[in-house]
């Protein structure tokens, strides 16, 4: 897979922290965002599907039963 190098900020603190505890910053900010993209994926699935729900379709009804023939 390839990757993008990119820069952030993470406060001085936390960033110590995290080094004192042997977190690999990278890889924690990778799943971060990783976390991050998933839970906006879903939020704009679920705004599309608000915004035109699925409805009844007959033509499913009768599909079904040409398959049980």
């Amino acid at each position: 897979m390839a990757s993008t190098r990119t820069t952030f900020t993470l406060d001085d603190e936390l960033a110590v922290r995290a080094r004192q505890l042997e977190i690999n910053i990278s890889a924690a900010a990778r799943e971060g965002v990783a976390a991050a993209v998933r839970a906006a994926l879903a939020q704009s699935d679920r705004a599309a599907y608000e915004r035109q729900p699925e409805r009844p379709d007959p033509f499913w009804s009768e599909a079904e039963a040409w398959s049980q023939e």
